[in-house]
């Protein structure tokens, strides 16, 4: 079964691609569906772009929903044990 379940935003950062290059990504793609390449049934797809630079501008990450959680969990752990003004762009 396939949620459909799309979640697009904007984001600012950087990430590392093809052939150790890193580029700027500025959108992030999120759906819970099968994985292209992730041995299970489902997973939390993320893809990070730069739809400016074509198709090959991309880092894509399929986590099960365990993994996902616990990178949520990592992610707000992180963010809570630096001080807020280290945390202002």
């Amino acid at each position: 079964m396939c949620t459909y379940l799309t979640v697009k935003d904007e984001i600012n950062g950087s990430a590392k691609g093809p052939n150790g290059s890193w580029f700027h990504v500025s959108d992030v793609t999120v759906y819970f569906d099968h994985p292209v390449h992730a041995m299970a049934g489902h997973t939390l797809n993320i893809d990070f772009t730069d739809p400016s630079k074509g198709p090959s501008a991309r880092v894509a990450v399929e986590l099960t929903a365990d993994s996902a959680r616990r990178l949520i969990a990592a992610i707000q752990e992180a963010l809570d044990a630096a001080p807020l003004e280290m945390q202002t762009a």
